[in-house]
């Protein structure tokens, strides 16, 4: 999927993908191998997003 960014919007669809990818890992209990399947994403992707968009919480 390619987005350009106009106006902010790239960076709402980035934040939104990330909450959403945080919330079905947490609400889960699911790896990233797992969420990675479900949303059709890579796990590098997953881990990724996880990591430096939301933040490591360990």
């Amino acid at each position: 999927m390619l987005y350009r960014k106009v106006g902010g919007r790239m960076k709402d669809y980035i934040e939104k993908r990330a909450v959403e990818l945080a919330q079905y890992i947490v609400e889960n209990n699911a790896t990233v191998r797992k969420t990675a399947k479900i949303f059709n994403i890579s796990k590098s992707t997953v881990h990724t997003v996880v990591s430096i968009r939301v933040g490591y919480v360990g």
